[in-house]
């Protein structure tokens, strides 16, 4: 078994990345890809954490945009992220992965209640944790949700997993000219409003010193080497 820097990471991955080439929806092929990259991991002897977003059903901001509530339109979304992490703890358990989803919004019937010192036994038991309904309270994001269960659970790294390798100072799927942040502190993310995760997970990770690795999850094995300590994407610390 390979050492690594970390012992314990929490993965952020995006509900728009399940949809695959789909406009919407649950791609089976993403969730048995991400599986395989997990599992990766796991064999390295890491602690894994998870949490996903909902983008791929439902947004409470582009719902209260619309009229609807924010509080309501929050609620659904978080709904909408159990129905991701039950999707992907199916497809992690096909591949091997002994996999506990643990709900914010209490949820007997299908997943566990999200409790901070279960959740630390299931990871120090080698189980991967899908930490699901975000901290179950509207007006926060499943990114600052993920930086609040990473503390939580005393993770050593944030992980977010998107679809470009890393920070730009622009958009590089739209401006092929964007230049690439090999290193970033907090700070200078805030400044340069560069959208790493939101101004509230950004000051949360640095008032408590916790680093996020931002990677291109379509590359295989990319969350691997990143967690084995080669330079991958952009380090935020």
């Amino acid at each position: 078994m390979a050492a690594t820097p970390y012992k314990r990471v929490l993965l952020k991955l995006s509900g728009e990345a399940l949809m695959g080439d789909t406009e919407f929806g649950i791609s089976t092929d993403v969730l048995n890809y991400v599986a395989h990259e997990v599992k990766q991991v796991v064999e390295l002897g890491m602690e894994v954490g998870l949490v996903i977003g909902a983008g791929n059903i439902f947004r409470g901001v582009a719902g209260a945009s619309k009229g609807m509530d924010r509080s309501t339109a929050d609620n659904m979304g978080m709904l909408a992220t159990v129905i991701n992490s039950l999707a992907m703890q199916d497809a992690m358990e096909r591949n091997g992965i002994a996999t506990r989803v643990m709900s914010a919004f209490p949820m007997p019937s299908i997943c566990e209640p999200y409790i901070r010192r279960r959740a630390i036994r299931h990871l120090e038991k080698g189980r991967v944790v899908v930490c699901a309904a975000g901290i179950g309270t509207p007006y926060f994001t499943t990114d600052t949700a993920a930086v609040i269960r990473a503390l939580e659970i005393e993770a050593d790294l944030i992980c977010k997993a998107t679809r470009v390798d890393g920070v730009y100072d622009k958009d590089p799927l739209v401006n092929p000219e964007a230049i690439k942040f090999e290193t970033l502190n907090y700070n200078d993310v805030l400044k340069k409003n560069l959208r790493v995760m939101d101004a509230a997970a950004i000051s949360l990770a640095r008032d408590n010193d916790i680093p996020i690795i931002v990677l291109n999850m379509n590359i295989p094995a990319n969350i691997k080497r990143a967690i084995s300590g080669e330079h991958v994407g952009t380090i935020v610390q």
